[in-house]
């Protein structure tokens, strides 16, 4: 049976106005067995863009180097084998993505001055996406607006994981995995019973993608992320971060930047 993990105590610094980061160790039997690299941000300070990098030749340091004015970086929602969006985006009003697209989890949608967690099983992506220049379908949706968890289908597959969240004081929540302990839902179990007073909560894409980096004043993080497993039954598939390089390609990512609007 998968270990049922609780939240150990978590205390947020914030670095910056509107930027606020943490760790928030969970626990097993007494051990810290995962930690998740947190960041709440207030939407009416930073901005929010969804991007891609098709050619495949960007991780996470080369985002870093691509985008200097982004104080935070993370892996978006999914791509395919060429690189670009398996699911709609809109990059800075520009649509990317498959323009026929059948989704019932959610969409993380930002704009001038808001960021939020659409979700999508009473509504359109398209309605969902109105009024945004940046936003991402992504699945599946780990706590919804009723308060409840909604991973359609238990899976024993373990990953690094990235998720975006809003709280119910309307910041969004950014967060990723240093492990890779969770389950989807396992994670949504998890989000459901933290001391984060989550609203909604968005999965990104996981595994060895699942990285972060944070460049703020007075403050750095990076992290690699490493693992993804599928377990089935006593058989364990193992992908891995690959030797010899600094991380993955990262075709798809969110990055979170200071509004130069005033």
């Amino acid at each position: 049976p998968e270990p049922v993990a609780t939240a150990g105590q978590v205390i947020w610094r914030e670095v910056e106005k509107g930027f606020e980061v943490a760790e928030l160790p969970v626990m097993v039997g007494g051990h810290e067995i995962d930690t998740i690299l947190l960041n709440r941000i207030d939407p009416t300070l930073y901005r929010f863009v969804a991007r891609n990098a098709s050619a495949g030749d960007r991780g996470i340091d080369e985002w870093e180097k691509a985008v200097p004015q982004a104080v935070l970086i993370v892996n978006g929602s999914y791509y395919d084998h060429k690189g670009e969006p398996d699911t709609p985006i809109l990059s800075d009003g520009v649509p990317m993505g498959p323009a026929d697209y059948d989704a019932k989890a959610g969409a993380f949608v930002s704009g001038e001055g808001f960021a939020d967690i659409q979700g999508l099983s009473a509504q359109s992506w398209q309605t969902a996406f109105q009024g945004a220049t940046n936003a991402m379908v992504s699945y599946p949706l780990l706590l919804g607006a009723d308060g409840q968890t909604h991973v359609p289908v238990k899976s024993r597959w373990l990953a690094n994981r990235t998720f975006v969240a809003k709280d119910n004081d309307g910041r969004v929540i950014i967060g990723t995995t240093k492990e890779a302990f969770f389950s989807l839902t396992g994670l949504a179990d998890f989000l459901k019973d933290s001391p984060l007073n989550l609203e909604v909560a968005l999965n990104f894409d996981g595994g060895p993608i699942a990285c972060q980096s944070v460049r703020l004043t007075g403050f750095q993080r990076k992290f690699y992320a490493r693992w993804e497993a599928q377990v089935e039954g006593d058989e364990v598939r193992l992908l891995r971060w690959p030797l010899g390089s600094a991380s993955w390609a990262m075709p798809m990512v969110l990055t979170v930047e200071r509004r130069t609007d005033g």
